[in-house]
């Protein structure tokens, strides 16, 4: 008979853990990281914000310029107000309805469209835009600017609408610009301004 060898015993590895101490210090690690990344992330957000509000009002803007060209008669580009809420679209009859299952665009929540006024002032924008410097405010009321058969905003004229927050101005603002020829520009400005363009 052969004995076997004798097992030994060996002492049993504790189960891996974080100790009361290292749970702390991590924990104030991660909440020092996060205090200092929510302000980023907000201002981020925010400024994502008001470029969308500003690209979807340049993009109905382009559309309702299409639509005139594209049907070779004029057709106007609406807004109308109601409470906080923006709602763009198109006009075809240019009678102060929107288009029955026409293409719109709502604005509402943070970025909002303001006032001449709130904003800072437009002088290095109509500096730059120079014999065409001078620039209608669409952003005062409700209103409508018609496109002619062209694409040519009817009567020449240069407007300006203003997209922001009415209560938080430190994330800045955006101002979209329509030319005379019906093309448009997308300018941004601290709440201090100045003004530069973006697009």
């Amino acid at each position: 008979m052969y004995k076997s060898a004798p097992i030994s015993r060996t002492r049993r590895s504790r189960i891996g853990g974080f100790s009361m101490v290292e749970l702390a210090v991590s924990m104030t690690v991660l909440l020092i990281l996060t205090a200092i990344a929510i302000p980023t992330l907000m201002r981020s957000f925010r400024a994502y914000q008001l470029n969308d509000a500003a690209a979807r009002l340049s993009d109905m803007l382009k559309f309702t310029r299409f639509e005139a060209v594209r049907r070779n008669k004029p057709v106007c580009f609406l807004m109308q107000q109601g409470g906080s809420t923006w709602t763009f679209g198109t006009d075809s009859a240019c009678s102060g309805t929107f288009d029955t299952n026409g293409k719109q665009q709502v604005i509402v929540g943070f970025a909002s469209i303001l006032p001449t006024g709130a904003p800072p002032s437009s002088a290095s924008i109509t500096s730059t835009l120079g014999a065409s410097g001078s620039l209608t405010t669409l952003s005062n009321s409700p209103g409508s600017v018609k496109f002619d058969s062209r694409g040519a905003v009817s009567p020449l004229a240069a407007y300006v609408l203003y997209v922001g927050s009415v209560t938080n101005p430190e994330f800045g603002y955006r101002a979209v610009i329509l030319l005379p020829s019906g093309a448009t520009q997308t300018w941004t400005a601290p709440s201090g301004g100045p003004w530069q363009r973006i697009g």
